[in-house]
């Protein structure tokens, strides 16, 4: 029999399996981005309240803390927003390698947010990156509105991860997960109804889509996060991280076998995209050898 440890690591491998055909996902998908995030969010707040009438999970919060909850779900919402833009604009592997950046903005906004010293290899990493970052600007010239999203979108999943990791010390993930997404949807529904968007149109959408739309919004978003929350259980944050680090590269390697042409890129981009993920998965080992010097 496999032990807990092995089997956890087994699953949050096909977590993060999962979360690089996100972006396969959300490239088939003909709607927009916003219409896109939008059925995504509601489809995963409708599973997760499921899931947590059936686990008798109480959801109930004050009132200060469910409005810190909904704001942040606007975060989350503008990052995913980003993301799909991105990679309607230029491509699947474009968006994934730009969006390898996250830990590298995280590192920047650490320091300002939790008070602590900028870490001296920290910003050696951060200009091997920047120097990535130069390779796929250099010769990916036609995606560089592409290139800028997909950095934007970065930059907010660094910014929604350090609102987490305050947020996730003191309420359950799964009441943390309904409500962000809820102010996702509250946002984007209140964009929608003022700019007159919400018609019987906006819900006409192709059977293939609904397909898609589904995959998304329930085994990407509501299963992913919960058996994410699952595995940690028995898995070091550190190990979770590492194997986090994976997603792009799934992601590139599925996006060549789904689009084949569509997504070969130079190899000065293939260059630039492991430099990038390579110096993420080198600052996460050094940060585990630092805490355990000291």
């Amino acid at each position: 029999m496999l032990s807990d440890n092995i089997k956890s690591y087994v699953h949050l491998h096909f977590i993060v399996f999962i979360w690089g055909f996100t972006a396969v996902l959300g490239a088939l998908i003909t709607l927009d981005a916003l219409p896109l995030v939008w059925f995504r969010m509601s489809i995963a707040v409708l599973i997760i309240l499921l899931y947590a009438f059936i686990k008798k999970l109480p959801l109930k919060l004050n009132g200060k803390t469910a409005a810190m909850l909904l704001v942040a779900g606007l975060v989350i919402a503008l990052h995913w927003l980003t993301f799909f833009k991105a990679i309607k604009v230029s491509n699947v592997s474009v968006t994934l390698a730009c969006l390898s950046t996250g830990a590298f903005f995280t590192s920047l906004l650490e320091p300002v947010f939790f008070k602590r010293k900028v870490v001296g290899y920290e910003v050696l990493f951060g200009l091997f990156v920047v120097a990535g970052l130069y390779l796929i600007f250099r010769f990916e010239g036609d995606y560089t509105y592409g290139i800028i999203l997909a950095l934007t979108s970065a930059f907010l999943s660094a910014s929604f991860s350090i609102i987490n990791g305050k947020l996730a010390q003191k309420y359950n993930p799964t009441v943390i997960s309904f409500y962000e997404l809820s102010g996702g949807v509250l946002f984007l529904s209140l964009y929608l109804l003022f700019t007159g968007s919400f018609s019987p149109s906006f819900f006409i959408i192709p059977a293939t889509d609904w397909l898609w739309l589904f995959a998304l919004g329930s085994f990407c978003t509501a299963y992913a996060f919960i058996a994410s929350v699952q595995v940690m259980k028995f898995l070091s944050p550190y190990t979770v991280m590492l194997t986090i680090n994976m997603e792009p590269i799934y992601g590139i390697i599925l996006a060549l076998l789904v689009f084949n042409e569509k997504e070969q890129m130079s190899w000065t981009f293939y260059a630039g995209a492991a430099i990038i993920i390579t110096t993420v998965i080198l600052n996460g080992v050094l940060k585990k050898y630092t805490k355990k010097a000291k």
